[in-house]
């Protein structure tokens, strides 16, 4: 699989993906309102992608970038085959992947300088975002907005969004780096299989969903499959705790609303929990949270 994200102009997302579907992906653009593809790294490093545009009966216009707007550059290529080798040499990091081909300068500006941000302002900002950070599920996009909204007051705008973008993207590629060092199977990858096999068995399990236990219990049933049997979730307030190393608390219950059937749901999740590898704590009761303890709470970025 190629650690990419692909993203088409018709709003479908496509994670890791194999060669041969990336290839799929570029011989089907062409049609009104199916006319591009953006691929992204994962995880996501800000400035660098690879794009193509391409309209039925025309050549592929691919663009590349690896940073400043100088460094974005473009070429025209006739054959989807061609666009599908270059984006998977790009993909996979290969050493001369674009061997051959002749790029021009795709004519961006570059953005204006951006103020300094106000040393009292970054110092309430930084903590803010390398929670979120910690916690693994946002992408630079929503941690610029949270960043931008964050001290707002009485309508007052303190922080500009480029000085949002320009500070996330600086602690993201920092939090990047740190995880490179990661080369183990972390806690978060054991919760995503489990939750992934609990899934595919008929229990909607969702992470990091919603704010709050109300909400989520109130949207989990609309989440998943019409036939699912049951759900598990943990949500947004329950990420934090994890990320600051104080467990996570994990809700679910058998649709039905029966106790019986809630317990059954819940024996399911503790035992998808414990073969992958977490530390579970459940006394059985259907009123009681499954505890998740111990976690080492390194999850991965992907943007």
């Amino acid at each position: 699989m190629l650690s990419v994200k692909v993203e088409t102009e018709n709003q479908q997302t496509h994670t890791r993906v194999s060669a041969g579907k990336l290839a799929d992906l570029v011989h089907r653009i062409g049609a009104r309102g199916d006319n591009f593809l953006v691929v992204q790294r994962i995880p996501d490093i800000p400035g660098t992608f690879i794009q193509v545009w391409h309209e039925t009966g025309g050549a592929y216009e691919l663009e590349h970038r690896t940073g400043t707007a100088t460094s974005h550059v473009r070429t025209v290529v006739d054959a989807p085959e061609r666009v599908a080798a270059l984006m998977t040499g790009w993909a996979r990091e290969e050493p001369g992947w674009d061997a051959g081909t002749r790029w021009e300068s795709a004519g961006i500006p570059e953005p204006e300088p951006v103020p300094e941000l106000a040393e009292e302002l970054r110092e309430q900002l930084e903590p803010r975002i390398r929670e979120l950070l910690r916690g693994g599920y946002g992408t630079v996009r929503t941690l610029t907005e949270t960043a931008e909204d964050h001290l707002v007051k009485d309508g007052v705008r303190p922080v500009s969004r480029p000085q949002a973008r320009e500070l996330v993207e600086r602690l993201w590629l920092e939090r990047v780096e740190e995880q490179r060092g990661w080369t183990d199977v972390t806690d978060p990858e054991r919760l995503e299989r489990a939750f992934a096999r609990l899934d595919r068995g008929g229990i909607t399990a969702r992470e990091n969903f919603t704010c709050c236990r109300s909400c989520g219990m109130s949207e989990i049933a609309e989440a998943g499959r019409e036939d699912a049997r049951g759900f598990v979730f943990f949500h947004g307030q329950g990420t934090e705790s994890a990320a600051a190393g104080h467990g996570l608390a994990l809700y679910y219950g058998g649709f039905g609303d029966s106790p019986e059937r809630t317990a059954a749901v819940g024996r399911e999740v503790v035992a998808a929990l414990g073969e992958a590898g977490l530390t579970v704590e459940w006394d059985g009761s259907p009123d009681k949270a499954i505890e998740l303890t111990g976690l080492d709470w390194r999850k991965r970025l992907v943007g």
